[in-house]
């Protein structure tokens, strides 16, 4: 066993690993976006997280590049992030199951990403970004212009 896989294995042990689900109470979804800014301000974070597992997509919109874009340039727009550079939208995947399109928006105050599973016809969305914004909206405006169903929201601070 080399250094590295003994650490991994000794801090699993001890317990020292700050994980998510022993750190719950990270996770503001279902908190108001007021409460989200209190704590913003409160615990000095240094960003949001914002992760959205959205399922039900209308699969024509999910399997378009030129879809996605659009969809980047309105979500920055929306949630007033400035983009920095032009997105990378990218498909692969040789195997059905992990066939889609992935891509990555730089934003001046750090990124959005996310990954298009045409398989299941879910979409999997990341938006971190050092500036306050409101997870709701995008949430929502993920849904509406997907034409998606039931989501998993998550909202985590970054300290």
């Amino acid at each position: 066993m080399n250094k590295i896989h003994l650490f991994v294995l000794t801090t699993l042990l001890s317990g020292t690993l700050n994980t998510t689900a022993n750190n719950m109470k990270n996770n503001y979804a279902g908190a108001s976006y007021n409460a989200i800014k209190v704590a913003f301000d409160k615990n000095n974070a240094w960003g949001l997280h914002t992760t959205i597992d959205l399922k039900d997509c209308n699969p024509e919109l999910i399997r378009s590049a030129e879809a996605i874009e659009e969809f980047i340039i309105k979500l920055c727009d929306l949630i007033e992030m400035k983009r920095f550079g032009d997105p990378t939208i990218v498909h692969f995947g040789e195997a059905e199951q992990i066939a889609g399109f992935s891509m990555t928006q730089l934003i001046e105050t750090s990124l959005v990403s996310g990954h298009f599973a045409n398989a299941t016809n879910a979409i999997y969305i990341d938006v971190f970004s050092c500036k306050l914004y409101n997870p709701y909206v995008v949430a929502k405006f993920t849904q509406e212009f997907f034409k998606g169903g039931e989501y998993t929201l998550n909202v985590l601070l970054r300290k």
